[in-house]
C-alpha cells in the first residue's frame, strides 16, 4: 500500500449547542467531561480528540455503536459539519480554510459520498441519477452519458439505464448510489453505512463488489459501519469509536488479538481468528532453536509469514514436526509448535 497521506485529522472536536465555544474553552482549561459539558453548558460533545490519517488506496473503517460519533466524524471530511476545533486535511488541502467555491469544487470533483439511504432522484432514470454530479459540473450531455454508462458497467447494472429507482431492488439502488459517487472520479470515497439496510446475502455481494472495485480503482475510502464483521472483512485498518472518542486504531488482526480495553474486547469476543491471525504473530524466534534448544528442523514444513491460522492448522495435521516460518526472502525466521498454534487459536500469546 502506498503510504502517501491523503486524509488527516488532528485533535478534531465537534460540540453541538449554542454555547459550544464556551464549552470548548472549559474542556481545554478545566478538563470537563462529556456529562459535565451537558450539565453546565447544555451542549453535546459529538466527537472529541479525533486524530488519524488515511493513506492513498487504503480502506479505513470506522465502527461503533449507534451514537458513537462515527457519522458525525465522517461528515467533517467534506465539511458537511463544521468542526468546533482541530485541523482537517484532505488531498493536501486545509478543508477548514476552504472558501465556499473551493469547498463546492472539492465536493464535486475530489470527494464522493455514499449514504445508507441514497436519496436517488425518483423522477430521473438510473442513467440520469448517475450522471447528475456531472450535470452539476456543467459537463456536456454526451460526456455525462458516456461516464454514466461506464460507471453502471462497473457495478453490473448494464441494461437498467432507463429504469427508474422505484423499479429497482434495494441492493440495486445502492449500486446506483455507488455508481453516482464514482461518476465524478473522486480520489476519496466517504461511505456512511452504505450496506447496513440490506439483506445479509445482498450485503455480502455488495461488499465483494466494493472490494473488487476498490482494488481496481485504488480509491481512498473512509467506510462507516456498526458491524465489526463488515469492518474486518473490508478494512485495511479499523478505528473503533465510543462516546465520540476513538479508542483504538489497528489492522483487523491487531484489533482482534490485542483489544485495548473491555469495550473493544466485547466487540471482538465472538470473532473467529482463523482468517485474521498470521504466522508472524504467533511464531517463536528461530534463534533459540538454532542454539540447540530444540529438535532438528531440517524436515519441518515451511510456510510464509503471512499465512493465516487456517492454513497453519492444515499443515499441522500432516506432520509431527513444528512449522518453520520464512520471510519474503525465503529465510527461516520463526518456529510454530503445536502448543504455540493452539494458543494462537485460543487467542493467547
Amino acid at each position: 500500500m502506498n503510504e502517501e497521506e491523503v486524509i488527516r485529522l488532528d485533535d478534531v472536536w465537534k460540540i453541538f449547542g449554542d454555547r459550544a465555544p464556551e464549552a470548548m474553552r472549559a474542556i481545554k482549561e478545566e478538563g470537563l467531561t462529556k456529562p459535565e459539558v451537558l450539565e453546565k453548558f447544555a451542549c453535546v460533545v459529538g466527537i472529541a480528540q479525533c486524530t488519524f490519517s488515511v493513506a492513498r488506496g487504503e480502506i479505513f473503517c470506522v465502527m461503533g455503536l449507534s451514537g458513537s460519533g462515527k457519522s458525525t466524524m465522517v461528515r467533517h471530511l467534506n465539511r458537511l459539519i463544521e468542526p468546533t476545533a482541530g485541523s482537517i486535511s484532505v488531498l493536501g488541502r486545509d478543508v477548514i480554510a476552504l472558501g465556499e467555491d473551493a469547498l463546492r469544487e472539492m465536493r464535486a470533483r475530489h470527494i464522493g459520498m455514499v449514504f445508507q439511504h441514497m436519496a436517488l432522484l425518483p423522477h430521473r432514470t438510473v442513467r440520469d441519477n448517475v450522471a447528475f454530479p456531472l450535470q452539476v459540473r456543467g459537463e456536456p450531455k454526451s460526456r455525462r452519458w458516456e461516464v454514466s454508462q461506464h460507471c453502471l458497467s462497473l457495478v453490473n447494472l448494464d441494461g437498467y439505464e432507463d429504469r427508474f429507482p422505484r423499479e429497482l431492488s434495494g441492493g440495486m439502488q445502492q449500486r446506483v448510489g455507488l455508481a453516482r459517487a464514482l461518476a465524478s472520479d473522486p480520489e476519496v470515497l466517504l461511505m456512511d453505512e452504505p450496506f447496513s439496510a440490506l439483506d445479509p446475502l445482498i450485503r455480502r455481494q455488495l461488499q465483494d463488489q466494493f472490494m473488487a472495485l476498490s482494488a481496481e480503482l485504488h480509491k481512498t475510502t473512509v467506510f462507516i459501519t456498526h458491524d465489526l464483521d463488515e469492518a474486518i472483512r473490508i478494512g485495511n485498518r479499523i478505528a473503533i469509536m465510543k462516546d465520540g472518542v476513538i479508542v483504538q486504531i489497528g489492522t483487523p488482526e491487531e484489533i482482534v488479538t490485542n483489544p485495548v480495553d473491555d469495550y473493544v474486547k466485547d466487540f471482538v469476543e465472538g470473532i473467529s481468528k482463523l482468517n485474521l491471525v498470521y504466522a508472524r504473530s504467533i511464531m517463536e524466534d528461530i534463534a533459540a532453536w538454532r542454539d540447540g534448544k530444540g529438535p532438528d528442523l531440517s524436515q519441518a514444513p515451511r510456510v510464509r509469514q503471512d499465512r493465516d491460522l487456517n492454513h497453519l492448522i492444515d499443515i499441522s495435521t500432516t506432520t509431527e514436526h513444528p512449522i518453520v516460518v520464512q520471510d519474503d526472502d525465503d529465510r527461516d525466521v520463526g518456529v510454530i509448535t503445536k502448543s504455540r498454534l493452539l494458543k494462537g487459536i485460543q487467542g493467547g500469546e
